[in-house]
């Protein structure tokens, strides 16, 4: 079991031993993890541990800011990449303005003055080396028109906070993609726990949406990620509860409880999170 391999190795290793080996993702620091106190630092900060251990925010955010740099003008080369760094980089930029919204290759070409084609390619490379994430949509046959475009995050909400030049967590509470920040990162915590496999958003052109839906032993599961205090049930949210079909709703917030919403709600606090996730996960049809 490799703690890290070089491209080559790694190469080796698919094709001589295909079938006999197991590719394990392992992510950064999680909640349960950090421990519950953690959770502004953790979300802040990011889950790489240098930057989640850095003795100050400071320190943080200079290893944030050095892992972005050497990350795209000598890791990624490694792997093969010929994209030049400062093109990766003025795109990583501009995609963490988009972080949580619908993808639209042609409007970010637009703003880059590059074509279509070439703005999708610099989203694979990135998602790619596991740093970005294409959450993608969910449509059946339904009297509604739905999304049918992916939505993209940054998967570290420590370097989103870095690429977005947010100073400090007080910036992060004033700052415009606040909700979005902790969408993402309440995201990737559920996904570290039951799995990134059959995980999709729903959005319809009508306005009725879902953050993500889970299938999980048959069972679909819908999530909404709120960052408020005591989140209720949104007239959306019974939409997509309705026309999906949805087992159980979860409305996971930064708040210190949980508590019932109705028959098939309830709002989660982000520290029950794990239990409640793989509570479902170990459930039998």
């Amino acid at each position: 079991m490799l703690g890290s391999a070089s491209p080559e190795l790694a190469a080796g290793a698919s094709e001589s031993l295909a079938g006999r080996v197991a590719i394990v993702p392992m992510s950064g620091f999680d909640l349960s993890e950090a421990g519950e106190a953690s959770l502004r630092s953790l979300w802040w900060r990011g889950g790489f541990p240098r930057s989640f251990l850095a003795a100050s925010d400071v320190e943080s955010r200079r290893w944030r800011s050095d892992f972005i740099q050497t990350f795209l003008e000598r890791d990624l080369r490694r792997f093969g990449v010929q994209v030049a760094p400062v093109a990766l980089r003025r795109f990583w930029n501009m995609v963490a303005h988009h972080h949580g919204q619908i993808w639209n290759a042609s409007e970010i070409g637009r703003s880059l003055g590059e074509a279509h084609t070439t703005v999708k390619r610099h989203l694979d490379i990135l998602c790619g080396a596991f740093v970005m994430r294409q959450l993608p949509p969910w449509f059946e046959n339904i009297s509604k028109r739905q999304v049918k475009s992916p939505k993209v995050y940054l998967r570290d909400s420590g370097l989103l906070h870095e690429l977005l030049g947010i100073a400090s967590f007080a910036a992060l509470e004033s700052h415009p993609k606040l909700g979005a920040s902790w969408e993402g990162f309440a995201l990737e915590e559920v996904l570290r726990i039951a799995g990134d496999r059959e995980a999709y958003f729903w959005n319809t052109q009508g306005g009725a949406e879902l953050d993500l839906l889970l299938f999980l032993n048959g069972r679909r599961y819908g999530f909404e990620f709120k960052y408020a205090d005591a989140p209720g049930i949104t007239k959306s949210l019974n939409v997509a509860h309705d026309d999906l079909q949805l087992k159980r709703v979860f409305v996971v917030h930064p708040g210190e409880k949980s508590y019932v919403l109705n028959e098939w709600a309830e709002a989660v606090a982000i520290a029950d999170l794990r239990a409640k996730v793989e509570k479902l996960a170990s459930r039998r049809r």
